[in-house]
């Protein structure tokens, strides 16, 4: 078992990313081509892997599918990559997540926000708890929606969850993101989060932040790996150049239609020979024009 702390260490350096879930044509959850993905996806070098994700489409997976996609996850992986569940949701189905997560074997969970409803930060931090207490893996709490913390109350939080490792950001909030660094130094793991986190990488380097989750390591997972190590080398040159010729092109098709985060990756997939099948409703898959364009982005990449 991987202790909070050994976890902690573990996704403090690296990059890491997060596996799309493979369903068939009628939206059921296919086992075999989501093996065949994680054993592409594992040499290349990530340091970790979130299977039930955001980009996994955790938000339409079923209790049962959920159990199913961590299970193979896991035994995929083992000895190849750690691998981390998404859990999130209600509250009590939040802790029966991660219950099962840790059950089934992940090293540790990333919460996902809560659903639907607004709350004041002592409901998201009374949230965070008592999952963080229901489990003895690690915990990353993801800053993102309406489940957003300060940095006052997550220093709380903190002294009150030992298993509490991590913080990823997906809001952006420069001024609360260095309020948390600051006050909480190296007690916590940071993590850049925001969708197509390579434009941000550089920005979130310079706020002590260097360690990022990339959504197209799903499908050009060597450019994903250029990328990052050009910007741990503070080779601008490489970096500019894949931002010009790469991540502005895709952002300006991602932005075409809201959920198209996780759509334009399963769309990317496909186009290089591991298709994970479409995604669930409520999402949408991206239209022929917008695949075309796609594919001549990756094509100008070269073999991956």
């Amino acid at each position: 078992m991987t202790t909070p702390q050994e976890l902690k260490q573990i996704v403090s350096e690296g990059l890491l990313s997060f596996p799309v879930t493979d369903f068939d044509v009628q939206g059921n959850f296919r086992p075999e081509t989501y093996v065949e993905r994680l054993e592409w996806l594992a040499p290349y070098g990530a340091t970790a892997l979130f299977a039930a994700g955001g980009t996994g489409e955790f938000f339409s997976l079923t209790p049962d599918d959920y159990a199913n996609v961590i299970r193979t996850a896991v035994e995929t992986c083992a000895g190849k990559v750690p691998i981390l569940a998404g859990a999130g949701g209600p509250t009590r189905m939040a802790i029966a997540y991660a219950r099962e997560a840790q059950r089934l074997g992940a090293k540790g969970i990333l919460l996902l926000p809560h659903y639907l409803t607004e709350a004041c930060q002592e409901g998201i931090a009374s949230h965070i708890e008592e999952v963080c207490k229901s489990v003895s893996i690690g915990v990353i709490v993801y800053n993102r929606a309406n489940s957003r913390i300060n940095a006052e109350m997550l220093e709380r939080l903190a002294d009150r969850c030992p298993n509490l490792i991590g913080f990823k950001d997906g809001v952006g909030e420069i001024e609360n993101m260095v309020r948390i660094r600051r006050k909480l130094g190296d007690r916590l793991s940071y993590l850049g989060g925001l969708p197509t986190a390579e434009v941000y990488a550089a920005a979130y380097k310079a706020l002590g932040v260097p360690v990022y989750s990339s959504a197209v390591f799903n499908f050009i997972p060597k450019t994903a790996m250029d990328f990052y190590r050009a910007i741990a080398a503070d080779d601008h040159e490489a970096t500019n150049r894949l931002i010009d010729d790469f991540f502005l092109p895709y952002l300006d098709i991602r932005n075409r239609r809201a959920g198209y985060a996780v759509s334009i990756v399963k769309a990317g997939a496909r186009l290089v020979g591991h298709d994970a099948g479409p995604v669930r409703a409520p999402l949408t898959d991206l239209d022929e024009q917008e695949l075309a364009q796609l594919d001549a982005l990756i094509r100008k990449l070269g073999p991956q």
